[in-house]
């Protein structure tokens, strides 16, 4: 039996001005959310954005090409009623974060690491007032509760839209100071997944890289990149 798609249903794509934000209508029905809420988005190029993905459906609807979409219902139907939690599990990446742990050998690669890694740490320290310890090698490293709490302060300053955005910045990379690096223009998406990936470049230099690495490299990038872009279009003034 072949799976049920769903099929495109309107003629015309508009935004609607509400008191929250601006909602989006398929001919005369408001968007809903899978699970039937509300889909008010806060900003109107957030709204157009999402807007174009509808227009752009075909007969059948293919969420693949919809990720504004997908990650707006995530805000509001995963996101929203357990925000705490999320912000709670991000700050935890602070405490095993990335940019901590360095290799042992070889020195190419512990250079590479520090000359990435280092000014981000540093700016973590100066801007963020949260300074974080490096160790060398896998054995794990306790971080300062103080650093810790002043990264967890900087999640609960996010919005909802924002906090949905981090989540990808930093569980894909497994860095919190990146993911907070891109929300505060320290860095962009790109630099985040390029600094992200130094180990495994470097490793795929000296023994070469498969197909099926590539192509996974190539989602994390992609997924990286439309977090920014929905952190960005979702932000008022």
């Amino acid at each position: 039996m072949s799976e049920w798609k769903a099929r495109r249903f309107w003629t015309t794509v508009t935004l609607r001005p509400e008191d929250d934000g601006f909602a989006i209508l398929l001919d005369d029905r408001q968007l809903m959310t899978p699970s039937k809420h509300r889909l008010v988005l806060p900003t109107e190029p957030l709204a157009l954005a999402v807007a174009d993905e509808w227009r752009a459906q075909q007969d059948l609807i293919d969420p693949r090409t919809m990720p504004l979409t997908r990650a707006a219902n995530s805000a509001v139907e995963k996101v929203a009623p357990q925000a705490d939690g999320v912000a709670s599990m991000l700050a935890e990446y602070g405490g095993t974060d990335l940019l901590s742990y360095r290799a042992t050998e070889p020195q190419v690669l512990i250079d590479r690491q520090a000359e990435g890694w280092d000014p981000l740490l540093d700016w973590a320290a100066t801007d963020l007032g949260a300074p974080l310890r490096v160790t060398h090698g896998v054995i794990p490293v306790p971080q300062d509760p103080a650093a810790l709490a002043r990264l967890r302060a900087h999640i609960d300053r996010l919005d909802l839209y924002a906090l949905t955005a981090l989540h990808d910045l930093v569980t894909i990379p497994g860095s919190l100071i990146l993911g907070l690096a891109v929300v505060h223009g320290r860095i962009d998406a790109a630099e985040a997944h390029r600094l992200s990936r130094i180990d495994e470049d470097f490793q795929a230099e000296r023994w070469g890289a498969d197909d099926e690495a590539i192509e996974a490299a190539e989602g994390r990038r992609l997924s990286i990149a439309r977090a920014e872009q929905l952190f960005h279009l979702s932000r008022r003034g």
